[in-house]
């Protein structure tokens, strides 16, 4: 139950005994806790969502759910997504990284969260009512289910980072035990199109955490949680794609 609290910290901003970063050390062991946490996270957004729905329309529900979802996240992995976009403008590993490193935003890391956050926003709200909450539920459980796939696939960029930390305490059932935890939720709730949504989610992951390995000698806890971030707007997506093209 430790590593349970510990992911439910880490993740979240629910206040719990000890600060976040407590036991940083322990995250990597953690990780199989990391889509159940996204599960109870899907499942309060869910119930936003429906109490939301039932006195404002669609888009505006929408919007206060999505606003709820990255409250609750502390934007942790928003945070990540605009470093690594940042990143980009670097012209070596070393210049991204410190880029990284830099806690103000730039132009491609403001664009890139004002767009992303459109998208995500648009998603939830075009959903058909039945396929809505499903999707809610899915996405974070799926997305966070990819730290552990990405930290045991690829290098950590920085020594002592936190990517790195995490990636040192993943053990070999951390990856496979997260994916199916993720698969679980992702069938109870979507049924058998929960697995393309799974597979998408983390081909999602995967393929940035390639391209960004590749520009910065590794991944990082920005590339981590960018990742996330990109798995669950591809979950949405694809639930959407899904829902909209059935006759």
């Amino acid at each position: 139950m430790s590593r349970a609290l510990l992911a439910l910290r880490y993740l979240t901003i629910l206040p719990t005994s000890r600060r976040r970063h407590a036991g940083l050390e322990d995250l990597g062991r953690a990780a199989p806790w990391f889509p159940v946490v996204g599960a109870a996270l899907g499942l309060a957004l869910a119930a936003v969502d429906a109490g939301s729905g039932r006195v404002f329309p669609p888009l505006l529900a929408a919007l206060l759910t999505v606003t709820v979802w990255k409250l609750l996240t502390g934007g942790l992995h928003l945070d990540g997504l605009a470093d690594c976009l940042d990143g980009l403008s670097g012209r070596d590993p070393a210049t991204r990284l410190a880029i990284m490193n830099d806690s103000r935003i730039g132009t491609f890391g403001a664009i890139g969260l004002i767009l992303f956050l459109m998208l995500e926003l648009a998603a939830v709200s075009e959903l058909p009512h039945g396929a809505r909450w499903r999707a809610l539920v899915a996405a974070p459980a799926i997305a966070r289910a990819t730290p552990a796939l990405l930290g045991r696939l690829f290098p950590a960029a920085r020594a002592g980072g936190q990517g790195a930390v995490f990636s040192a305490g993943l053990d070999r059932a951390a990856a496979p035990a997260s994916l199916a935890i993720a698969l679980v939720v992702a069938v109870a709730v979507l049924g058998w199109p929960g697995v393309v949504a799974l597979a998408v989610g983390a081909a999602s992951a995967l393929g940035l955490g390639a391209f960004l390995a590749r520009r910065l000698g590794g991944v990082t806890g920005d590339v981590l949680g960018a990742g996330v971030e990109l798995a669950e707007l591809a979950v949405l997506l694809t639930v959407s794609a899904w829902a909209h093209a059935r006759p």
